[in-house]
């Protein structure tokens, strides 16, 4: 399904790895601790979970803990778990193949498939980094009273903050975000603190249930915990580390990876509920509706007894923004790179990523107010959440792919449970989907308008199908490649020698009409049988008009001549020191041949050729073609 590492690098058009700049420069010491290999590993997991707690997940959660109180526990717990999953498949991807998602997918796609692909990844990117610089916006507007869109212009400034950083090296940068988590987690382990949550009651929230009207929001939280392009991220993070490229190399670096991806999410899960259960304790259990993230922030303080709550919020929100931002910077330049193999300067790259996430924060608060912000961060969400599929599926694929994958391709109970979280998602879209589009059509808007949702939707219900169904019929090209990758595998070694696979036939079927044709299949069934050392098998089909109609119960004067000629074969071989034994069949020979050679245990079957096909096949019948057909031994066609 996918190139091997090998292949690829053999192109001098694909020379370039995933985030170069960085790639195995994180070493992993020989012969130390287990405790100290796993803390060589963690890193990439923390720089992924800081995507899973950004504003746009601050403003979905508040939404759902404010309107519809701790229902929605089982949504978080859910799109963690899927979450997790997914960022294990991601970490697998890139520690096994070499190679990211998004190089992945331009090596198995069609280049317009797979530039299709990167448009609907950049427009999640920007999407994220939309809600990063209205967090971060208002974050400092509730600290230092800058106006918002003051505050948006700002956060340009950032993007140099964040390229002098990644010049002290991976260790010190994967550090520095480490600090901002923890940061979060600090202030809102302090509002729980002084929000006190009822306990039974957020237990409750584990039992699934989607009141009228929270569809929406659940798509938002789901968007906003499983983000598409933390996939691309992952498979591309992994590489950074300096891990033997052996399979038991690669078996340690998956295990540490495991352990890094379920600490670090799990540590994002806690700051999502954190940010669920204080909604819900403080605004959904005193009847206030959240519609701005200033309102959470100017109702805290008044609501807890304490000025402490507010100003965490604002110092939580800020640092969210920005270790958030990483996520897109790095994503950004891992899709571009892998999906058109197309390099650019990290910060020309980060520039364009943080222009194209200000013009709509720019124009929505120009035209809209600072009211606007939050729907707008719940929208955001939802846009990411309606990529998901088109990360999601590739993925599974790709780690299912035995061929690339080899050993460590998905198990059986893994590919359930990834099918069963990517139904899940492409579901709750597709309701969601329906929805939009059956208030559009009977709104009155233009026909233009819904013309063109209507062409949209079906070009990304075609995309999606296309992504879901091309793997199951790989290229001819592709089909060469997964042969020859299995060939070098198994047959030649590290010399260049070739080993070929033992083969053993204890049973060697031979088909007799009775004509002089016969001489040349019996002898080469015979040659086999002494080179492997196996039994003879004499068939023959009697296909009289009364075997047709009786079979075996018509045992006539003519399958008795039969039965007889083959007995003195049987014999005459024996004789020789060939082990013969036969069997006679009535009525249809194809049928009759599949049958015997199934119950007789047969390990390979000679027949006859005759040598006509077309219109000659139509008139004599082809019985080579059926046979061949039904059985999965090897079947020798002698002339």
């Amino acid at each position: 399904m996918l190139h091997s590492q090998q292949q690829t690098t053999d192109n001098p058009q694909d020379q370039h790895t995933s985030l170069s700049e960085v790639h195995r420069s994180v070493q992993i010491p020989a012969g130390t601790t287990t405790f100290k290999r796993i803390f060589a590993f963690l890193g990439p997991a923390y720089l992924v979970s800081v995507g899973y707690m950004d504003p746009g997940n601050w403003a979905t959660d508040i939404e759902g803990g404010a309107r519809f109180g701790y229902t929605f526990v089982w949504v978080l717990v859910l799109s963690n778990a899927m979450a997790i999953l997914l960022q294990i498949l991601s970490a697998r991807l890139g520690i096994v193949t070499g190679r990211d998602l998004a190089q992945a997918c331009r090596d198995h796609y069609p280049k317009p498939v797979a530039v299709c692909l990167w448009i609907l990844c950049e427009i999640a990117i920007a999407a994220c980094d939309l809600a990063e610089i209205i967090g971060t916006a208002v974050g400092l507007q509730l600290l230092f009273h800058i106006p918002l869109l003051w505050g948006v212009l700002i956060t340009a400034a950032d993007t140099f903050l964040l390229l002098a950083i990644q010049h002290f090296g991976m260790r010190t940068f994967e550090a520095f975000i480490l600090a901002l988590v923890a940061t979060i987690g600090g202030c809102f382990l302090l509002e729980l603190f002084l929000a006190q949550p009822h306990i039974p009651s957020i237990f409750g929230g584990l039992a699934p249930s989607i009141p009228h009207g929270g569809l929406y929001i659940v798509i938002g939280i789901i968007g906003a915990t499983v983000m598409p392009h933390n996939l691309y991220l992952h498979s591309a993070l992994v590489q950074t580390r300096a891990f033997e490229q052996n399979e038991e190399g690669k078996r340690s670096a998956i295990k540490y990876n495991v352990i890094d991806s379920v600490v670090a999410l799990n540590g994002a899960l806690f700051v999502n509920m954190a940010i669920l259960v204080l909604s819900a304790a403080v605004f959904f259990k005193n009847g206030i509706q959240v519609r701005e993230l200033q309102d959470a922030h100017q109702l805290l303080s008044p609501l807890l007894g304490s000025s402490l709550a507010g100003i965490a919020f604002a110092i939580a929100l800020i640092a969210a923004g920005q270790s958030s931002t990483i996520t897109g910077t790095l994503a950004g330049q891992v899709v571009m790179e892998g999906f058109l193999n197309f390099r650019m300067r990290p910060y020309l790259r980060r520039i364009i990523t943080r222009f194209v996430a200000i013009v709509p924060a720019v124009f929505v608060l120009s035209y809209h107010g600072e009211h606007g912000v939050y729907e707008l961060l719940i929208v955001s969400q939802v846009v990411l959440s309606l990529q998901l599929p088109f990360a999601i599926i590739p993925l599974i694929h790709f780690t299912s792919d035995r061929v690339t994958m080899g050993v460590f391709a998905n198990r059986t109970m893994v590919l359930i449970a990834a099918w069963c979280a990517a139904l899940i998602i492409i579901g709750l879209n597709g309701k969601l989907v329906a929805d939009v589009m059956i208030d559009v059509f009977v709104s009155p808007e233009p026909p233009g308008l819904k013309l063109l949702c209507f062409v949209g939707i079906t070009f990304i219900i075609g995309l999606l199908l296309y992504v879901a169904i091309h793997p199951f019929f790989p290229t001819r090209k592709q089909r060469k490649e997964q042969a020859w990758a299995m060939l070098s595998e198994e047959f030649i070694t590290t010399d260049g020698t070739v080993q070929l696979e033992s083969l053993e036939f204890k049973r060697i079927g031979v088909t007799l009409a009775f004509t002089k044709d016969d001489k040349r299949t019996l002898s080469h069934a015979c040659q086999l049988a002494r080179q492997y050392d196996a039994e003879v098998m004499l068939i023959h089909v009697v296909e009289s008009a009364v075997g047709q109609v009786f079979g075996a119960q018509s045992y006539d004067a003519e399958a008795r001549e039969d039965e007889e000629y083959l007995t003195q074969l049987q014999r005459s071989l024996s004789d020789k020191g060939i082990p013969t034994h036969h069997q006679l069949g009535f009525g249809n020979v194809t049928k009759e041949i599949v049958r015997i050679t199934r119950e007789q245990n047969i390990d390979m079957l000679v027949m006859g050729g005759h040598g006509h096909r077309g219109i000659k096949d139509i008139i004599f019948g082809s019985t080579i073609t059926g046979v061949r057909h039904e059985l999965d031994i090897p079947v020798v066609v002698v002339r």
